[in-house]
Protein backbone atom coordinates (compact mmCIF):
# COMPACT_ATOMS: atom_id res chain seq x y z
CA UNK A 1 0.00 0.00 0.00
CA UNK A 2 2.75 2.32 0.88
CA UNK A 3 3.78 2.48 -2.72
CA UNK A 4 0.73 3.55 -4.97
CA UNK A 5 0.50 7.51 -5.91
CA UNK A 6 -2.15 9.42 -7.07
CA UNK A 7 -2.81 8.62 -10.99
CA UNK A 8 -2.18 4.68 -10.26
CA UNK A 9 -4.59 2.47 -10.37
CA UNK A 10 -5.85 -0.35 -8.06
CA UNK A 11 -8.95 -2.76 -7.23
CA UNK A 12 -11.10 -1.00 -4.79
CA UNK A 13 -14.10 -3.26 -3.70
CA UNK A 14 -13.71 -5.14 -7.44
CA UNK A 15 -13.64 -2.07 -9.45
CA UNK A 16 -10.73 -0.88 -11.05
CA UNK A 17 -10.20 3.05 -9.92
CA UNK A 18 -7.65 5.38 -10.55
CA UNK A 19 -6.52 7.15 -7.25
CA UNK A 20 -7.25 10.87 -6.99
CA UNK A 21 -6.40 11.13 -2.91
CA UNK A 22 -3.73 9.76 -0.87
CA UNK A 23 -3.04 10.53 2.80
CA UNK A 24 -1.21 8.23 4.80
CA UNK A 25 -0.78 8.68 8.82
CA UNK A 26 1.77 8.77 11.14
CA UNK A 27 1.93 5.02 13.42
CA UNK A 28 0.23 5.99 16.94
CA UNK A 29 1.53 3.99 20.28
CA UNK A 30 -0.26 1.15 19.36
CA UNK A 31 -0.77 0.45 15.60
CA UNK A 32 0.92 0.76 12.36
CA UNK A 33 0.81 3.68 9.97
CA UNK A 34 -2.32 3.75 7.88
CA UNK A 35 -3.04 4.78 4.40
CA UNK A 36 -6.26 5.90 3.18
CA UNK A 37 -7.26 5.97 -0.56
CA UNK A 38 -9.52 7.56 -2.57
CA UNK A 39 -10.47 6.51 -6.29
CA UNK A 40 -12.98 6.87 -9.32
CA UNK A 41 -14.10 3.78 -10.83
CA UNK A 42 -13.00 3.65 -14.29
CA UNK A 43 -16.58 2.79 -15.63
CA UNK A 44 -18.58 3.78 -13.55
CA UNK A 45 -17.32 6.84 -12.53
CA UNK A 46 -18.59 6.53 -8.71
CA UNK A 47 -16.14 7.42 -5.62
CA UNK A 48 -14.47 4.65 -3.51
CA UNK A 49 -12.54 4.93 -0.50
CA UNK A 50 -9.79 2.18 0.95
CA UNK A 51 -8.69 2.19 4.47
CA UNK A 52 -5.61 -0.30 5.52
CA UNK A 53 -2.54 -0.61 6.84
CA UNK A 54 0.48 0.65 5.12
CA UNK A 55 2.40 -2.72 4.64
CA UNK A 56 -1.06 -3.91 3.67
CA UNK A 57 -1.11 -5.52 -0.22
CA UNK A 58 -3.26 -4.02 -2.65
CA UNK A 59 -4.58 -5.40 -6.11
CA UNK A 60 -3.71 -4.09 -9.62
CA UNK A 61 -5.43 -4.35 -12.03
CA UNK A 62 -3.98 -5.86 -15.49
CA UNK A 63 -4.98 -2.55 -18.03
CA UNK A 64 -4.98 -3.17 -22.09
CA UNK A 65 -4.19 -0.16 -23.77
CA UNK A 66 -5.48 -1.40 -27.52
CA UNK A 67 -6.17 0.39 -30.90
CA UNK A 68 -9.65 -0.40 -32.49
CA UNK A 69 -11.63 1.04 -35.69
CA UNK A 70 -15.00 1.96 -35.13
CA UNK A 71 -17.46 -0.12 -37.01
CA UNK A 72 -21.17 1.21 -36.52
CA UNK A 73 -22.72 3.06 -33.80
CA UNK A 74 -26.10 1.18 -32.17
CA UNK A 75 -27.91 4.03 -29.84
CA UNK A 76 -26.11 3.38 -26.52
CA UNK A 77 -23.35 0.91 -27.89
CA UNK A 78 -20.44 1.42 -30.35
CA UNK A 79 -19.30 -1.85 -32.36
CA UNK A 80 -15.41 -1.93 -32.97
CA UNK A 81 -12.68 -4.03 -34.25
CA UNK A 82 -9.37 -4.46 -32.90
CA UNK A 83 -6.45 -3.49 -35.45
CA UNK A 84 -4.18 -5.97 -34.17
CA UNK A 85 -6.71 -8.76 -33.55
CA UNK A 86 -9.05 -7.71 -36.00
CA UNK A 87 -11.78 -9.16 -33.51
CA UNK A 88 -15.27 -7.48 -33.50
CA UNK A 89 -16.84 -6.83 -30.63
CA UNK A 90 -19.30 -3.92 -28.54
CA UNK A 91 -18.74 -1.16 -25.97
CA UNK A 92 -20.50 1.18 -24.17
CA UNK A 93 -20.62 4.52 -26.16
CA UNK A 94 -18.93 7.41 -23.79
CA UNK A 95 -20.33 9.17 -21.27
CA UNK A 96 -17.80 11.74 -22.21
CA UNK A 97 -19.61 14.40 -24.64
CA UNK A 98 -15.63 15.70 -26.43
CA UNK A 99 -15.24 12.42 -26.84
CA UNK A 100 -19.16 11.25 -27.84
CA UNK A 101 -19.27 14.19 -30.58
CA UNK A 102 -15.95 12.49 -32.77
CA UNK A 103 -17.03 8.71 -33.00
CA UNK A 104 -17.96 7.98 -36.40
CA UNK A 105 -18.04 5.16 -38.33
CA UNK A 106 -13.98 4.42 -39.69
CA UNK A 107 -12.76 6.42 -36.83
CA UNK A 108 -9.92 5.29 -34.79
CA UNK A 109 -10.37 5.23 -31.01
CA UNK A 110 -8.49 3.85 -28.18
CA UNK A 111 -9.69 1.60 -26.15
CA UNK A 112 -8.99 -0.03 -22.17
CA UNK A 113 -9.75 -3.38 -21.73
CA UNK A 114 -9.97 -3.76 -17.84
CA UNK A 115 -11.24 -6.95 -16.29
CA UNK A 116 -13.16 -8.36 -19.45
CA UNK A 117 -14.97 -4.51 -20.33
CA UNK A 118 -13.93 -2.18 -22.71
CA UNK A 119 -14.12 1.51 -22.34
CA UNK A 120 -13.32 4.20 -25.78
CA UNK A 121 -10.30 6.28 -23.75
CA UNK A 122 -9.93 8.79 -26.51
CA UNK A 123 -10.21 9.60 -30.68
CA UNK A 124 -7.07 8.94 -32.45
Amino acid sequence: MSSVKEGSYIMIDGVACKIVEYEKSKPGKHGSAKARVVGIGIFDGTKKSLVSPVSGNVEVPIIEKRTGQVISLAGSTVQLMDLETFEVFEVPNSTEESIRSKIQGGTEVEYWKVLGKGKIMRVK
